[in-house]
Parts: structure tokens; sequence; C-alpha cells
């Protein structure tokens, strides 16, 4: 996923206090911290699925053409195809643009099967239970494959629930990207996996679908964290995004706002306690990245009430 956006900032004011100056933002490197935190053991990833040969070159995404870029567990027919045809709607996939066009004639779909749980402007999620929009999930999941490295669970979609985004026109509802959600998390993680598509990334939507996940775990009441790993760019963008206040205003996590403050060094040492210390600088960059971003989750535009699971939902196996 790539993020170009801002979160919101918080400030501790200390009057009256010095405080050690920051290092300017331009410290903070992207490509050191991806690598720290791979050494650290913080990020985890399958080396087996790192390690597997791309089996697709291109996809055919609707009207977008974009390349594929780890493996993914198409069936064999399908594999080292110049490239592979999607239907945008159903996630349908078809080895030449004529079967594709024949479907395409057949298929009802114009947007996810699910319910559309939020609408703005232009601008349409849709809830999807995974055991029920089984299919879809699955050609979803195969999907994402092809752009995340750590995903392992292609097939095994009945115990989440997928929030959808799309971007809707007069010819349908056209999928940006997606997070998927466990039904019942011991951990609280509010998002298990997440991805914006290629041909909408550095729009700004990645950001978009990370405020979404955290209204809906305000919608429930509960304090939200992503499930572990994050892919690189997933990763760095919720560190772009985020102890008590600011743990109840945004529904993220205490150690979640930790690591943020941590990795953007905000931290100093005042009179034997740690204060969240902003410079001009980062201020400068905040508000020059907040008056970039076009668009924001309207929480009133959100028509959702969290699902409730009977223990023989809740039961997968």
């Amino acid at each position: 996923m790539d993020v170009d956006g801002e979160g919101d900032t918080f400030e501790l004011n200390v009057n009256g206090a010095q405080v050690e100056t920051p290092p300017p933002v331009s410290s903070f490197s992207k490509e050191q911290e991806i690598e720290k935190l791979r050494t650290s053991g913080s990020m985890t990833q399958s080396i087996s699925e790192i390690a597997r040969v791309k089996n697709l070159n291109r996809l055919q995404i609707g009207k977008h053409e974009v390349e594929a870029w780890y493996f993914s567990p198409y069936p064999k027919e399908y594999a080292h195809l110049p490239v592979l045809y999607i239907c945008e709607f159903c996630l349908a996939y078809f080895p030449s643009p004529m079967m594709l066009s024949r479907h395409r004639q057949r298929c009802t779909l114009f947007h996810p099967p699910g319910n559309e749980i939020y609408r703005h402007q232009d601008i349409s999620v849709f809830e999807l239970d995974g055991k029920r929009q089984l299919s879809w999930c699955r050609n979803l999941s195969l999907l994402s494959k092809c752009f995340l490295d750590h995903k392992t669970l292609y097939y095994d979609v009945t115990p989440f629930m997928y929030y959808v985004m799309c971007l809707r026109d007069s010819t349908g509802c056209h999928i940006i990207g997606y997070f998927s959600k466990e039904k019942e998390s011991a951990e609280n993680y509010n998002v298990a996996c997440i991805l914006t598509l290629p041909q909408h990334q550095r729009h700004g939507f990645g950001k978009l679908l990370i405020e979404f996940s955290y209204e809906l775990s305000k919608k429930e009441g509960k304090l939200g964290s992503p499930e572990k790993p994050l892919s690189d760019l997933g990763l760095l963008g919720y560190h772009e995004l985020s102890i008590d206040d600011i743990a109840q205003k945004t529904s993220i996590t205490h150690a979640d706002i930790m690591n943020t403050c941590t990795t953007l060094q905000l931290f100093k040492h005042y009179k034997g306690q740690h204060i969240i210390c902003l410079s001009e600088a980062v201020l400068e960059k905040h508000e020059k990245v907040r008056n970039k971003r076009r668009r924001r989750i309207y929480a009133d535009n959100l028509i959702w009430k969290p699902p409730v699971f009977t223990r023989d939902q809740l039961r997968f196996y």
C-alpha cells in the first residue's frame, strides 16, 4: 500500500519549557525504518512466500493494466500469460479479452456483493462477509496476493469481514482497495490485511482506508490496532498516521501511538518525564500535507452497526 497523506498531529504543551530541538523531519528515512523493523524482528515475513517465483506478468483490471509484483496462486494454466484479464466487478479471471468480454455480457455485478455502509461524493465502502461472499472474497485474496509479499492465506476467508472502498461513477463502483478484519479478535485488531491497488496509489486512498478502519473502532467503542506484520508501505502509512487522550479520540492503541512518536522522534525528556515536542519543521510539514490532502472520512455518512456473531457462526473449522 502506498500512502501519501498525513494523519492528525497532537501536541502536549509545556509552558516555558526549554527542550532540545528535535532533528529535522528530513532525517526520517523510510528505507532505514524498514530495515530497522526487519532486523529487530517486529516485522516478520514468510521467507517461503518471498522466495516463490512470480508467476504472473501483467493484469488488466477495468481500464487499468498493472504489473504483478509477487507470486499469487492462480491456477497453473493462467501462469506466465502476457496479460491476465480480471472482471473489475466480480474479480473473475480470464486468459483473453474476448473471454472477459463474453463474461461481462452475462455478469450482473456492478459493485462488490455486500452492503454499502458508507457513501460520500464519489466514494463508497461495502461490507462483505467472507463466509457469505466466499467466491468473491477468495478472488479478492488472489488479486491482493499479487501486490503483498507477506500474505500467506488465500482461501481461508470465512473468519474475516471485508471492507472494500470503491470509486463510483455512471458505469458502476470500481474497487480502489480494501482491508479485512477478523470477526473475533482477542487482540482487538481492527485490520488484518490492507491494500490499495497500484493504479490508485499515491492519491491518499491508503490513508482513507486507515481512517475508515478507526471510524469502525470508534463505533465499536474499542481501541484498535492493525495485525502484524504489515507490508513495508502499509507499515509506514500507519507510522505517518499516528497518550490517553490521543487513544480515546482516535481509537488507536497506546502501543501504536508510542511507536509512532518514537519513530518520528517526537519524544523528549524533560524534568524526569517524556513529553511530545513538535518543532516548527514538523508543524510546517504537517500543515503542508494537511492542505494537500483532498479526501477525508465523514463519520456522519457511515451507516453501520458492529456485526454480532453467534458461537456457531464463529465456528469456521
